[in-house]
Parts: C-alpha cells; structure tokens; sequence
C-alpha cells in the first residue's frame, strides 16, 4: 500500500503480546517478531484491510510514561 504504521512498545514482551492479540483478531502474519540488526525486536502483520503494521521495541528511544516517544529537543 506504500505506508507501514508503526507502534512502538515498552519491551519485546509487549510487541508479542500485541502481535498475538492481533493475530488473533484476523490480523495476516508478515514477519513473527524478532531481534533487529539495529537492537531493537520487531515485526509485520497486515490487518484485515491490508494495512501493513510494525510493532516494536526500540531500546535506544525510551517511552514516557504515557508511552509516548521521547524525541530530543
């Protein structure tokens, strides 16, 4: 479709349970979560429109606790 979104999680942990919860929901497999070659954990999953989504877990960009991204000034 050209546009992937992104949700970047807290720990890997949360990008598998967020992954599975969306399989579970009709979600389409892309690629099963797993470590990056930056540090990082991610994975691809197309939702039931096609959409291509990334969940994941960037240890260098920390969350707020909101979970929000932390961007620098």
């Amino acid at each position: 479709s050209g546009v992937t979104l992104a949700h970047n999680l807290e720990t890997p942990e949360a990008v598998d349970f967020a992954f599975a919860l969306a399989l579970s929901a009709g979600a389409k497999r892309v690629k099963t979560p797993e470590k990056v070659f930056w540090g990082g954990y991610s994975g691809y999953f197309a939702d039931p429109d096609g959409h291509l989504w990334e969940l994941a877990h960037n240890p260098f960009s920390p969350l707020d606790e909101n979970g929000h991204m932390v961007l620098p000034d």
